[in-house]
């Protein structure tokens, strides 16, 4: 297992489970198997609805020396409708509660979006709070707040286009860390990628194999099926090696922590083996020709007329 270094000194495995869209029954069992195989990193989220009985899965792995405490790196994100800075702190007890740990590794802004708190998912403009009214920077001074108090080692952003990460910089005490976004061969998140390695920021990548598994209601019509292009099977047939065990180490050999979800034990077993695959400069430049800034998970859920969010303006109009 390879690990990266964050600005604070703290290490973060290279190669981690995600947990998005693993369903409640299966989720347990995808962790443990994935922490007996020797993964060491799996990304969590509240909203994801599944973190009590990951929190579960720890408990028993812990308890039969599967693993210790202090050899696994376990990420969660604050939801959009804790933004308030003295929500943040509450919230991320109530997830290691869930988890059923003392403390996290890494915890993360989930969207630069806010809503108000008695709402999960908002379905009209009035539910949500612009940023104009709850800046980022409050929420940021809540998440720095929480490492004072010693419920976390490392803090970042998720889903934030480099003008947001950059007031954020600009204004921290504790420089974040992370900004976690999608990231794979279709959209290569080049400018990105190169600010926050400029800037000690390490990147990950969620939804490295295209995200097919999302519901039908968050997908577009006719989206490119990402682990169907002739290219990346073109590649994968050279090294004898699975799509997405392909698209997993391209994350890799970019600097980026990649973060693929499974509940399938072979799957997650096959992923973690992406890590011997090894690439030659043809492959790398095959890889560049792909990119079509595309994004699976646009953000449109968000952009509710009135409610001050578009996707323009979550993504500041970036292209790449």
């Amino acid at each position: 297992m390879n690990y990266l270094t964050l600005n604070n000194g703290n290490k973060i495995p290279q190669l981690g489970l995600g947990t998005w869209k693993s369903e409640k029954g299966q989720v347990a069992i995808a962790v443990k198997s994935a922490l007996e195989m020797g993964y060491r990193h799996i990304d969590c989220a509240p909203i994801y609805g599944n973190e009590k009985e990951i929190g579960q899965a720890f408990r028993e792995c812990l308890k039969e020396g599967v693993v210790k405490r202090e050899e696994i790196f376990i990420t969660s994100k604050l939801w959009n409708n804790r933004h308030r800075k003295t929500d943040v702190v509450p919230a991320l007890k109530e997830t290691l509660q869930d988890l059923k740990l003392d403390y996290l590794d890494l915890f993360l802004i989930h969207w630069p979006v806010a809503f108000k708190k008695e709402v999960n998912f908002p379905s009209q403009a009035s539910e949500y709070i612009p940023l104009s009214e709850l800046p980022l920077i409050e929420t940021w001074s809540g998440m720095e707040q929480a490492v004072k108090e010693g419920l976390v080692k490392s803090i970042g952003v998720s889903n934030f286009s480099q003008k947001k990460l950059e007031n954020i910089r600009l204004n921290a005490k504790i420089q974040p860390c992370m900004n976690q976004v999608e990231c794979h061969p279709y959209l290569q998140q080049d400018h990105l990628l190169a600010y926050c390695q400029k800037n000690e920021i390490l990147l990950t990548a969620y939804s490295p194999l295209g995200s097919k598994d999302r519901a039908s209601s968050f997908k577009q019509e006719n989206e490119p099926l990402l682990l169907e292009n002739s290219i990346i099977q073109q590649i994968a047939q050279k090294h004898q090696a699975t799509t997405a065990q392909i698209l997993i180490k391209w994350a890799i050999e970019r600097g980026t922590v990649v973060i693929p979800k499974s509940v399938s034990s072979q799957r997650i077993k096959e992923n973690f083996e992406a890590q011997q695959v090894s690439f030659d400069t043809e492959d790398l430049q095959l890889f560049k020709a792909l990119n079509q800034n595309y994004r699976y998970v646009d953000g449109s859920f968000f952009a509710v007329p009135n409610s001050g969010y578009t996707v323009e303006n979550l993504w500041d109009e970036e292209t790449n």
